[in-house]
């Protein structure tokens, strides 16, 4: 198979499973891993993809209803980890996405405990599972990632202030850092940040390793990264050193 056939079954499979694993794709179309790597570094180069650990993502994110069922055992894992950190009567801020969601709906019923969040669906599930006070920031609501930002949400936010923020980001990578597919959302997550006296940042098992377009912060920027228990990447061990 030629280079430029390999690399068009790359880009399919990429649309399909939002994900290249270069192994699979190698014993999948019968060549060797190193080849799959070279046509992995090529399309990155023209910015058909961005390599991550193990093979590639897409460049662009997915819609959020297309990312509910990917890593979803991981998620619930991150999730219950995070919780544990939810002290009594405090305030906390819970970012948009999957993780996130599945974290509202483990909250305490408890109505001491105050949620700051830009997702509509968290404040629902929040408002559904658990007693606690609701704070839904304003602004515009992206289609894509069903979350608020822009120059209104950063307006509201500067007059909040957290105990705690439970971060979401699209890619963690000891090299690229923590990052995001859309600028407008990196600047939303740093606004949150700069509220917020902690800054956890979840990380299912598909976010290590993969890196986006846009930097959030850097590692010394936040308090700690709780990961999945159960996730065996070596680069979990870069991350948060024994």
């Amino acid at each position: 198979m030629l280079s430029v056939q390999r690399k068009e079954h790359l880009i399919g499979l990429l649309a399909r499973e939002g994900r290249i694993v270069a192994k699979d794709a190698a014993n999948e179309l019968g060549v060797s891993e190193d080849s799959i790597r070279r046509d992995l570094r090529e399309l990155a180069a023209d910015g058909a993809c961005i390599r991550v650990y193990g093979g590639a993502v897409p460049v662009a994110e997915r819609p959020v209803r297309q990312r509910q069922d990917i890593a979803t055992a991981s998620k619930e894992r991150v999730a219950r980890a995070a919780v544990v950190r939810i002290r009594p009567a405090s305030t906390i801020i819970l970012d948009a996405g999957t993780t996130t969601l599945a974290m509202a709906r483990m909250l305490p019923l408890e109505s001491a405990l105050t949620v700051i969040t830009p997702s509509p669906a968290v404040a629902l599930a929040v408002a559904e599972h658990s007693d606690a006070r609701i704070l839904l920031v304003g602004g515009e609501l992206s289609r894509h990632s069903m979350v608020t930002g822009g120059a209104l949400a950063l307006e509201a936010i500067a007059h909040l202030g957290a105990d705690a923020f439970f971060m979401g980001v699209s890619g963690i990578d000891p090299l690229h850092g923590l990052t995001t597919g859309s600028v407008d959302d990196a600047a939303t997550k740093r606004a949150l940040a700069a509220r917020s006296a902690e800054v956890f940042v979840l990380a299912s098992e598909e976010k290590i390793g993969a890196a986006s377009r846009f930097p959030v912060l850097g590692f010394g920027e936040i308090t700690g990264i709780i990961v999945d228990p159960e996730d065996r990447n070596p680069l979990v061990a870069q991350l948060i050193p024994a």
